[in-house]
């Protein structure tokens, strides 16, 4: 039974992740990447800055949904952005992380669950007349160690994440949060401390 098990996962990886992992790499622009992740989950890494690598960084996990149907994404949109993921870190199925300015940091052994966004612009400037036309606003994205980002949460510009602490699932994170809390809510507020 072991044999079949084995046989059947090697088979989907063929067929199914192989083909796609040669995709997104094939469509990934980025050519300032230092490290290596494990890719369990295709994902596609762009932008003209850096994006680095610590050891044991894994993205995708294979019995969460969207294994075969999505893709990561990771973009350092400008030659200053900076994405940094450093040692230990998990990343679940279809998270999209996009530097556009003073850039992201992902600290030690955090854990991140599917579907979540971390920018560090608003894109485009709020003005109404320089929307399209004006400068963004764009701050720093700093998550401390061993934090615990829960599914479909939506971390903004200018935020910290304080160390150990957790973000509830949905949750959008629009103003920093201290270490060793529970947080969650829309906007994210602290709930209880850990």
């Amino acid at each position: 039974m072991k044999l079949i098990e084995a046989v059947k996962k090697k088979v989907k990886f063929l067929l199914f992740q192989f083909p796609r992992n040669i995709k997104y790499s094939f469509l990934s622009n980025a050519n300032n990447v230092k490290g290596k992740a494990k890719i369990v989950q295709p994902f596609q890494l762009n932008g003209l800055g850096k994006i680095e690598f610590g050891s044991n960084v894994t993205i995708g996990f294979e019995s969460s949904p969207f294994l075969y149907s999505g893709y990561g994404y990771i973009e350092a949109r400008n030659l200053n952005s900076l994405i940094s993921i450093e040692e230990r870190v998990f990343i679940n199925n279809n998270v999209v992380i996009i530097s556009e300015g003073e850039g992201i940091t992902i600290s030690k052994n955090t854990l991140i669950g599917i579907n979540c966004e971390i920018y560090d612009s608003d894109f485009h400037n709020l003005a109404a007349d320089k929307r399209l036309t004006g400068e963004p606003g764009t701050s720093k994205v700093l998550i401390e160690n061993n934090v615990f980002i829960g599914s479909n949460v939506k971390i903004l510009k200018g935020v910290t994440i304080g160390e150990n602490s957790i973000i509830g699932s949905g949750s959008v994170v629009t103003k920093s949060i201290p270490k060793n809390v529970i947080a969650a809510g829309v906007p994210a507020q602290e709930i209880r401390k850990l």
